[in-house]
């Protein structure tokens, strides 16, 4: 009988010190970088997750479209790319935190070199999947609209040579 009670005991101990462990986990206020924290509070978290973001950029159409039109560095065009893919990045880091557990997500080797370290769950994966899903996503609408669809069409008007105006002009005259 006694043995039961301690056994009770036991646990709601141990359930109690592990929902206090994931209550005070959090980042010194001299430590914390806000750039290299992408989702959640470091004041306060009990899951951490950490991506490495390069991996999760360089998956992006932008960057790749960037990489395949050999864009220069420096150009319009390549900040109008890099910023769209690091929005995309972010939004995809962003939307995994928010359907996930993970209540923090920092840039891959953030957390472990704090003192003292933080554990944490790469999900790059996840991210990237979530990226690679979307674009698949939009891929398939794409293709959904055809060639015959009026949100497909161009929206430019196109002018005629003015040789070709004259030749139509004349025969609908005659």
């Amino acid at each position: 009988m006694k043995s039961k009670i301690y056994a009770r005991v036991a646990m709601v101990v141990g359930m109690t010190a592990a929902a206090a462990f994931a209550q005070l986990c959090s980042i010194p206020a001299d430590q914390v970088d806000s750039k290299k924290v992408f989702w959640g509070s470091a004041s306060g978290f009990e899951k951490a997750g950490e991506v490495d973001y390069d991996s999760v950029l360089k998956v992006t159409p932008e960057y790749k479209l960037m990489k395949k039109d050999r864009i220069e560095r420096g150009t319009g065009k390549y900040w109008i790319l890099l910023n769209q893919a690091t929005d995309r990045s972010t939004r995809a880091i962003t939307e995994v935190g928010q359907n996930t557990d993970y209540d923090l997500i920092a840039q891959r080797g953030y957390l472990a070199s704090l003192t003292p370290a933080v554990a944490a769950d790469d999900i790059t994966p996840l991210v990237v999947s979530k990226i690679e899903g979307a674009t698949k996503v939009a891929k398939a609408k794409k293709s959904e609209k055809g060639p015959g669809s009026e949100q497909g069409e161009s929206r430019t008007a196109k002018a005629e040579p003015k040789s070709d105006k004259k030749a139509k002009s004349e025969s609908a005259g005659k």
